[in-house]
């Protein structure tokens, strides 16, 4: 079995944290050049766009230097280029960083910033803030939070021992441990492992339960209740969520199934309009609370606690204003 040839390194820096998009041109295709590849290829990008990025000489190739408008297309040729990053609003709540050694970085990521760069959240995410704020270009997620989910994340310093780390959490060698505040039903028995079938289908927002082997596992506790109180507040439960598997929304779609939806969520039990950047009231009441493992470099075991608390539990009033 042959062996891929790993990509050229980028000659290009990141810019804000983010980096620069690559592209690899197909072994065959009916183009003659670089141009008329990359104009099909990002056509999504706008009548123009692929060449003015010619004209200013943003396409570079692996020797860093600007390809030609009419450079003839090579099959397996690398370009690199930075895409205009979109207008974001920023998330004004601190990113905390609980840990941090020569290996991995452990972050306490508040509720709306997203982990990695993806669609309309670039910029504005841990990753990149991380990035910035701690000089350390190579950081990479071992994994990731929901954007409306707050909480612990790990990243890793070294892309080398990347791998190591997100075996982890493939293997799942990693104990996660949440917290969430839902409605609280006194009939419902508790403590109880739910297991489900759940499928994410892509360009649909919300992930389902379907009939087949479960894929989904969760041990739901109650670690306290509060009866109805003033000014409206319904009977609420705090409760304790630990995952054995980490299937795309999992501890969403079982505390809904469980008659139990957490606050704040727009999915689950009915999907609404997904919260739009810039619109921070009612945060999703889901917190990844614990993350402790064995260290696959140094051998260490590792336990973290984040230091969040979640607003319907401590102010309610405040939370739903």
């Amino acid at each position: 079995m042959r062996r891929r040839t790993p990509p050229p390194p980028s000659p290009l820096p990141q810019r804000h944290g983010v980096d620069p998009v690559r592209v690899r041109l197909p072994a065959a295709g009916p183009w003659t050049t670089v141009r008329e590849h990359l104009v099909e290829r990002l056509s999504g990008a706008g009548a123009g766009t692929v060449e003015g990025m010619f004209d200013a000489g943003r396409i570079v190739g692996a020797d860093g230097r600007a390809v030609a408008s009419d450079a003839p297309y090579e099959p397996g040729m690398y370009v690199w280029f930075h895409r205009d990053l979109p207008p974001e609003v920023p998330v004004p709540f601190p990113l905390e960083v609980v840990y941090r050694d020569e290996h991995i970085v452990v972050a306490d990521k508040p509720h709306f910033l997203a982990t990695t760069p993806r669609g309309g959240h670039v910029s504005e995410t841990a990753l990149a803030r991380l990035r910035r704020e701690l000089g350390v270009p190579a950081l990479g997620a071992a994994h990731r939070l929901d954007r409306l989910t707050a909480g612990l994340v790990l990243f890793t310093v070294r892309p080398e021992e990347r791998g190591a780390y997100q075996s982890l959490f493939r293997d799942r060698r990693v104990r996660k441990e949440y917290e969430a505040v839902a409605p609280y039903d006194p009939a419902l028995a508790l403590p109880r492992t739910v297991r489900s079938r759940i499928v994410k289908e892509r360009g649909i927002l919300a992930a389902r339960q379907v009939e087949g082997e479960p894929n989904a596992v969760s041990r739901v506790e109650l670690t306290e209740h509060r009866r109805p109180g003033p000014a409206g507040a319904p009977a609420l439960g705090r409760y304790r969520l630990v995952p054995a598997t980490g299937q795309t929304h999992q501890l969403r779609v079982h505390m809904s199934a469980l008659g139990l939806p957490i606050l704040g969520d727009p999915l689950y039990p009915e999907v609404a309009a997904p919260v739009p950047a810039g619109d921070f009231r009612r945060p999703l009441q889901l917190l990844a609370r614990e993350l402790a493992f064995t260290d696959p470099v140094t051998g260490r075991e590792h336990r973290f606690l984040s230091g969040r608390s979640l607003g319907a539990w401590t102010a309610y009033e405040d939370w739903a204003a």
